[in-house]
């Protein structure tokens, strides 16, 4: 039960892939031409509905791969984007239906644009969708290089003259390709007829017309420079006249394996013109060989060369060892004799005319019994009036003599080459030749065997089988697209032609040679098989022609400007060539030099340990000359460190023939020393010598002028120093560094000076330092260095230069002292008990800032036996600056009072004087100022004029008494006065109300009759003179 289960299932599955759709297209990528009509094919199989299937051809741009772009379709008019529309009416693009099925896509006039990925797509027709309904490959468009040139010209000749002419074909295709190149002449209203022509297969082939010719040597196709080709024609004939002119094709192989004529262009005509000697003609014989073998072809051709033969009359007799076979009269009817008339109906041989002046006689199977000696006779004949032929002038040639001998199985084959060595990418022929030559129709096989070098093994490369096909080894399928194989038609050699030589192709080659016999029953048997010698083949590289400039040059360049390396390839071996480059630098401290970067022969860039370890990955410029033999080495910002000698050193890389790159040649170019010198100093600062003179107190501000400098870009650091008299080195004040910081030296921290310091650049170049209330310690001679800082390439600042300026002298000096104490001697005399004043009265003071401190003297005569010794100095009271009294001694304890009337003015009072008070008394000014540190000092100090004091002594008066009883002096000098104000208040008022109690009460002329005056009291708040109290009675009129 379960096979007729698995024979349904096959079925159905079977059914299924029968009616899968498949759409195949043409096998890209194909390469061609701008300008040449293309055609792309595409078939659809497995489909269901209508015969007739419909196509949509659309492309995908490079320029935008997943865009697709429609172009034209069988069923839809407005199927076409715009860019192609108006092509597509002109009929420049259109399909063309093969078959219901199958269709050509035609391009016209290929452009540049229609590159890209072309898509096949056909719409549903089926009940589902199963299978492929689309398929793409890949159009490139390249230009067309191909260029066919000969100097057109008109060439009068004679005959049996030479004629030469050249053609030159070009080609600069990137892709491999084949050249063929034919020469033609071609007469007025007439096709062209082909002289000679090389294939693509570098296969030399004469015209049916010329291969005769060609065989005796009277036509020749010679290579005569590398682009250049030669026709030489020999014994020019009168049939030769007309236009001669090549044409050429470039050929490329399709990834189908056909090969594909991508352009064909011919050049301009030479007109050749023959003239004819005269009416003579002459007749020659000519056959291919004089040895056959049995069963072979020969052909007989009675060539006739006479002027005008269309207008002549001719006719010509065929014979065998003397006896005539047969006969062409002037209407070339052919009559046969005996024998070969009969072998004439069986179709074993042939006698025909074949132009006006070549007679053919063939005989298509040899026998035995035709060897011997072939001629043939020409007759002219001339028609008479009544239509008869008379005989004029007959002629014939040598005989010709042919050996026919029997099929031997005995054989030989030898390999033979030419070209046993060869460079890369040239092409090697290889001759397997059989001897002895056996017909076209006897069964040979050959094959060719291959041994790479460096292995032992022989392999089968190729063989051209005994029924005429070719059958290729499996290990070698490679050789296939560079390797073209050809059997000669008139023997069994069998020719090995391989392009684009390379390492794969080296080697040692031999050919098998087998003689076969077909069986009446279709079957066969090999009769013999032969193997010939070892043939080997040697590919070598190219010989190089690289050039490197080796010439030598220095340059000096200041730092920060870009260093220019050039490295120079003068000539080289192939235009294909590829170059790697190493950039060195040699210091002289290294033994050799180190690697910069490197750029590959596929422009990949790799840095070497020098640039890692010196920064410059970032500062490397590479850039190669678009006619690509300068490379340009640039590095940007330089360094005083870049500074060597730089060289390149040069790879010559090659593409072989099987697509691999290979180092052909090195060599190193000159060198170029490279000198990075710092920019040059320009640094200058003022040196004008200053002397500055200022009072304590004051600002002094010191200049420090940069008057050129190196560069505008440049920062400076400007630092102060002062030296001090008395000391050995010059003391750091302050620095301001190139990046703005400011920092102060060890002096400024003494003498409260670092907040006295101020610095400020009001413009570029002027740095001011000045100090806030100097001092006298502040003195000393100053000047300022200024460093000028430059950015080095690697963004690190560095001293370019250093300056200094020219001294400033600075001298602070305290003020002057003005002081003066009024110097007046005065004498004063007072009573005891009294008080005395000592007044100290400062005329000048040296500032407004000035505080005294004030010491009264007293100074008394010592007496010494009746005579006066010395004076003694006693202190009565001092008063500091800061206005604290000195200890009082006990004779003067209470007794002294101090004021300050003004600010210059002090007074001392002196109570209860006593005879013991006696003597001058002075005082002692000393003027204190304050320094800008707050300390203060004396500035100067000066003594008053004496004052001579006198005391009288008194006896115990009513006045001492009361001024020395307080209850006593309070009630005679205080109560008093309560006591009479109470009564003259009272007088007052009682007068008031008597002037309002009666106007009669007045007294004479209205004064009144009583007035009292108020008394007049003086008063003394001291005890040194009692209180006076007057009354003084009124005027009584």
């Amino acid at each position: 039960m379960r096979s007729p289960l698995l024979g349904l299932t096959s079925l159905l599955l079977l059914g299924m892939a029968l009616a899968q759709r498949q759409v195949t297209v043409q096998k890209g990528p194909l390469y061609r031409t701008e300008g040449s009509h293309i055609t792309l094919w595409c078939k659809v199989s497995g489909y269901q509905g209508p015969s007739e299937q419909n196509f949509q051809w659309s492309i995908y741009l490079p320029s935008a791969p997943e865009r697709e772009v429609q172009i034209v379709s069988t069923m839809d008019p407005s199927f076409p984007y715009a860019i192609y529309t108006q092509r597509v009416r002109n009929r420049e693009i259109y399909v063309e239906r093969v078959q219901g099925d199958s269709v050509l896509l035609h391009i016209t006039e290929l452009q540049d644009r229609d590159a890209g990925e072309y898509e096949c797509h056909t719409p549903n027709t089926d009940e589902r969708y199963f299978g492929s309904y689309s398929a793409k490959m890949d159009l490139v468009v390249i230009p067309d290089s191909l260029r066919v040139t000969s100097i057109p010209q008109t060439l009068n000749k004679v005959e049996r003259d030479s004629l030469e002419l050249k053609c030159e074909v070009f080609k600069s295709t990137a892709q491999h390709s084949h050249l063929s190149i034919s020469w033609y002449r071609q007469k007025a209203g007439e096709p062209p007829v082909e002289v000679i022509s090389l294939s693509r297969d570098f296969v030399l082939r004469a015209g049916s017309t010329y291969s005769q010719r060609q065989a005796t040597g009277d036509i020749r196709l010679d290579k005569v420079g590398e682009t250049t080709s030669k026709l030489t024609v020999y014994n020019l004939q009168p049939s030769d006249q007309g236009e001669f002119y090549c044409e050429a094709a470039e050929w490329i192989q399709d990834p189908d394996e056909s090969w594909y004529a991508m352009t064909r262009k011919r050049s301009e005509g030479t007109i050749i013109h023959v003239q004819a000697t005269d009416k003579e003609f002459s007749v020659r014989l000519e056959t291919e060989k004089r040895t056959y073998t049995v069963g072979e072809p020969v052909e007989f051709r009675c060539i006739l060369e006479a002027q005008n033969v269309p207008e002549r009359y001719f006719s010509i007799s065929w014979a065998f060892n003397s006896s005539l076979i047969a006969s062409l009269g002037p209407n070339a009817v052919p009559v046969l004799n005996n024998d070969f008339a009969q072998r004439e109906a069986l179709g074993q041989l042939k006698v025909a005319k074949e132009s006006d002046n070549v007679f053919v006689l063939k005989i298509y199977r040899l026998r035995l019994e035709d060897s011997g000696k072939y001629n043939c006779r020409v007759t002219e004949r001339e028609k008479t009036v009544t239509g008869d032929f008379i005989d004029k002038e007959s002629k014939r040639p040598k005989n010709t003599p042919i050996l026919v001998l029997p099929l031997k199985a005995g054989f030989a084959v030898t390999a033979i080459s030419r070209t046993p060595g060869v460079t890369y990418n040239e092409s090697f022929d290889l001759q397997c030749i059989i001897k002895p030559h056996y017909p076209s129709w006897v069964p040979v096989s050959v094959t060719w065997r291959f041994q790479p070098a460096g292995s032992t093994e022989f392999h089968d490369l190729v063989t051209f089988t005994r029924d005429g096909g070719v059958q290729w080894g499996e290990r070698y399928m490679g050789f296939r697209t560079r390797t073209a194989i050809e059997k000669a038609e008139s023997s069994n050699n069998v020719r090995l032609s391989i392009s684009r030589a390379s390492d794969t192709e080296a080697g040692k080659y031999q050919c098998v040679a087998e003689l076969w016999r077909k069986n009446y029953n279709s079957s066969w048997t090999r009769l013999a098989d032969r193997i010939s010698n070892l043939l080997e083949i040697r590919v070598l590289r190219p010989v190089t022609k690289l050039q490197v400039s080796k010439s030598k040059r220095s340059i000096t360049l200041v730092e920060n400007r870009p260093i220019p390396l050039n490295c120079s390839v003068k000539s080289q071996t192939s235009p294909d060539s590829h170059f790697a480059v190493l950039w060195y630098v040699h210091k002289p401290s290294d033994a050799d030099g180190k690697l910069i970067l490197k750029t590959t022969h596929s422009s990949a860039f790799e840095y070497g340990t020098y640039a890692e370890e010196e920064g410059l990955r970032g500062r490397l410029q590479f850039e190669r000359s678009s006619s690509g033999g300068l490379f340009s080495l640039t590095v940007q910002r330089a360094e005083v460190s870049d500074s060597g000698s730089y060289y390149c050193h040069v790879e010559e890389w090659l593409l072989s023939p099987n697509h691999a790159w290979y180092k052909l040649a090195e060599e190193v170019s000159g060198r170029t020393e490279v000198t990075i010198k710092q920019p040059d100093n320009h640094l200058q600062v003022n040196q004008t010598q200053k002397n500055l003179t200022i009072l304590e107190n004051q600002w002094v501000t010191l200049e420090c002028l940069v008057t050129n400098r190196t560069s505008l870009s440049s920062q400076l650091s400007v630092e102060w120093f002062v030296w001090k008299s008395g000391h050995p080195e010059k003391e750091t004040v302050a620095r301001l560094n190139h990046q703005a910081t400011l920092q102060y030296g060890d002096l400024a921290a003494l003498n409260d000076l670092k907040n006295r310091l101020h610095l400020e650049s009001p413009s570029p170049g002027l740095y001011l330092l000045t100090i806030q209330n100097a001092t006298v310690r502040d003195s000393g001679a100053y000047d300022c260095r200024v460093e000028e800082w430059l950015l080095d390439p690697s963004d690190r600042w560095y001293k370019r230069a250093e300056d200094l300026s020219g001294l400033t002298t600075v001298t602070v000096k305290q003020p002057d002292p003005t002081l003066q104490v009024d110097a007046t001697n005065s004498n004063l005399t007072v009573m005891e008990k009294e008080s005395f004043l000592l007044d100290c009265n400062v005329l000048s003071r040296s500032s407004q800032e000035s505080v005294f401190a004030v010491t009264w003297y007293n100074l008394k005569a010592k007496e010494g036996g009746g005579r006066v010794e010395e004076e003694e100095q006693e202190a009565l009271l001092s008063v500091g600056l800061d206005a604290v009294f000195s200890q009082e001694t006990s004779r003067w304890e209470g007794r002294l009072r101090f004021q300050r009337l003004s600010a210059m003015l002090f007074r001392l009072t002196v109570l209860q004087a006593g005879t013991a008070d006696a003597g001058n008394y002075s005082c002692h000014v000393e003027e204190w100022l304050p320094d800008p540190s707050g300390v203060w000092y004396k500035l100067a100090e000066e003594e008053s004029g004496t004052i001579a004091v006198h005391v009288q002594g008194t006896g115990s008066t009513l006045q001492s008494i009361i001024c020395s009883n307080d209850a006593l002096f309070y009630f005679v000098f205080f109560y008093p006065f309560p006591i009479f104000g109470i009564l003259i208040i009272t007088i007052l008022l009682v007068r008031f109300k008597s002037r309002n109690s009666s106007k009669n009460s007045e007294g004479k002329n209205g004064v009144p009759l009583l007035w009292i005056k108020e008394p007049h009291l003086n008063y003394s708040p001291t005890c040194l003179e009692p209180p006076v109290l007057s009354i003084h009675p009124g005027t009584i009129d």
